[in-house]
Order: structure tokens, then C-alpha cells, then sequence
């Protein structure tokens, strides 16, 4: 279902956006007011009360340099520069640093076997907050066939929690959990548990776990495992790789009852390019496997970081 114009609770959250987008720049700005020297001119704000962005940020120092400037660890959690960016259309890692704002447009094109195209559109607000914390607030179209122009009919809140400063424990997990609204059908929950690191320099991995559960109607559950690995063609610059996406679904048939899971797997190539140091583009074209699969899925992002 579309709607003619945007929803109560899609309005909350532009406006909620619009908030946090303010506030990041008033703290900013607060972050250099200086006491004036005794001359009267107020010194230079210290690098630590300066809103730096993640490609910004100096590397911290730790013994022998990183090969790579994407691979410089930064921030306070220690983490990869390349983690301060979505690095795969689907799979997450880890956390973005701690105060950095990010936007992305998604665009999702999807054609399902029996030849009907769907395609979906987001707009994602990310900031980073203290305490390994990220929150994630969007703002979602859908489009079925040729039935006029996106309507935003749908917005989603994620929250992400780090369990540790990066490389302290293996695979640096983090928590994931998504609340989904869409206009005229149930809403969703989703639980991921985030996996991610470096293989060797150069080569980055992530996987994802997860699970999404429709609150009403037909009760659908889903499992699904998905899986992302890059290589840094250029540094900072460019990488390539492959993404993967395993999902076993199921509904309610009666109440009480489940029906037998259906099983949908997708693989693709993945691309990411970076032609100014704020901007990311991402582009995953998975194409299905089973009969249960769409015949391919198209994932485009462009995202900009404030």
C-alpha cells in the first residue's frame, strides 16, 4: 500500500533526523569555544576538541604502520579506518566511530521469477554514539511494477552495541536489533549478531546471523546467514569482492503451527568505489539460486558522511 503523502511516524523520524543533525553540529561547534589567552586572541582548539570525520582522523599510534590507510586504526575503539563506512551492500561490521554522521540513499531493485520487478528505496540517517553505541533511523519506499513514483510507505530503527573495543575480542561482535513499520502490513522485528575483520591486509570479511520475525499476520519467520568478502583494489579508493545471502523462511499455518521452510540463496559480486574521501558508492548484484530466490537483486548505495 502507498500513501499519498508521508505518514504521521515518517514524519517523526525527518524530524528526528533534522534533530540529531543539529545537535551533532551544535556540539561541534561548542566543542571549539576557547578561554582567550592572556594577549586576548584565543588559542588554537586542541585536535581532541575538533569534530574530525573518520577519513580525517589521525591513526593511532601502535607499534609498526598499518600498510594500508584504510587499515590505520582510529577513534576511540580502536578500530579500522575501512570500518567507518558500509563496506558491503548487505552485511555489517562492527560500529561507526563516535560522533561521525553518515546519510545513505538506497536504491533495490528486485525481479522475481514470475517477471514482476520490485523495487525499494531508503533513506538512512547513522550516527555514532558513546559507549560503542550506533543508532540508524530510515525512512523506506516500495514500488511494485510500474505503479507510479516512490512513496515513502515504511520507516525502520536500528540500534547497534560493540561488545568490545575492536581486535579485543575475535571476530568483533556486535549486536544488531531493527524495528520495521511498513504501511498496511505487520510490523517486523530483526536480531543480527555481526561478525567482521581482516584476513590479511588488504582483505576484509564480515558475516552476519540473523533472525526476523513479523509480528502479525501469517507470522513469518526468517534465518538468514549472510556473508561479505573484499579485497582494497586501491587504497581508500576502490575494492572488490562477493557477497552472499542464505535465507530459510517460514509462516504460521495455523496457530501454533509452521509451515516447512522455504530456501532462498543469492551470490554476487560486490563493488565498492570512493571518489571524494566523505563518499561511498556501493554496488551488489546478487543473482538467485533457487526457486525460492528472486532472479537477481540489485543493491545500489551512495552514502556521504558529515
Amino acid at each position: 500500500m502507498h500513501l499519498d503523502r508521508p505518514s504521521v511516524r515518517t514524519r517523526l523520524v525527518f524530524s528526528l533526523i533534522a534533530a540529531m543533525t543539529v545537535g551533532l553540529h551544535a556540539t561541534q561547534a561548542s566543542a571549539q569555544v576557547v578561554n582567550p589567552s592572556s594577549q586576548g586572541q584565543p588559542p588554537a582548539p586542541a585536535v581532541s576538541d575538533v569534530h574530525l570525520r573518520s577519513f580525517e582522523m589521525p591513526p593511532i599510534e601502535v607499534q609498526g604502520t598499518a600498510p594500508l590507510k584504510e587499515e590505520d586504526l582510529i577513534g576511540d575503539y580502536a578500530q579500522p579506518r575501512w570500518t567507518a563506512a558500509r563496506r558491503f551492500g548487505e552485511t555489517r561490521v562492527y560500529v561507526v566511530p563516535k560522533g561521525t554522521a553518515e546519510f545513505e540513499y538506497w536504491l533495490v531493485p528486485e525481479r522475481g521469477r514470475d517477471g514482476v520487478t520490485e523495487t525499494k528505496t531508503q533513506y538512512e540517517f547513522e550516527v555514532g554514539l558513546p559507549h560503542r553505541l550506533q543508532l540508524d533511523l530510515y525512512a523506506v519506499g516500495h514500488q511494485t511494477g510500474n505503479d507510479g513514483l516512490f512513496a515513502i510507505d515504511g520507516q525502520k530503527v536500528e540500534v547497534r552495541y560493540a561488545l568490545a573495543d575492536w581486535g579485543k575480542l575475535w571476530g568483533n561482535p556486535t549486536l544488531y536489533a531493527e524495528w520495521k513499520d511498513i504501511s498496511g502490513a505487520p510490523s517486523h522485528f530483526e536480531g543480527k549478531l555481526l561478525i567482521g575483520g581482516q584476513i590479511t591486509s588488504r582483505w576484509h570479511w564480515g558475516n552476519n546471523f540473523v533472525w526476523e520475525h513479523e509480528l502479525g499476520g501469517e507470522k513469518e519467520n526468517s534465518n538468514e546467514w549472510t556473508t561479505g568478502l573484499s579485497y582494497a583494489v586501491a587504497d581508500t579508493k576502490a575494492s572488490i569482492g562477493v557477497e552472499t545471502q542464505l535465507a530459510l523462511v517460514n509462516a504460521e499455518t495455523a496457530p501454533g503451527k509452521r509451515g516447512p521452510f522455504s530456501k532462498a540463496f543469492l551470490i554476487g559480486p560486490s563493488i565498492q568505489l570512493r571518489p571524494l574521501p566523505q563518499m561511498h558508492l556501493d554496488f551488489a548484484p546478487l543473482f538467485g539460486t533457487t526457486e525460492a530466490s528472486p532472479r537477481v537483486a540489485c543493491i545500489m548505495v551512495f552514502g556521504w558522511e558529515f
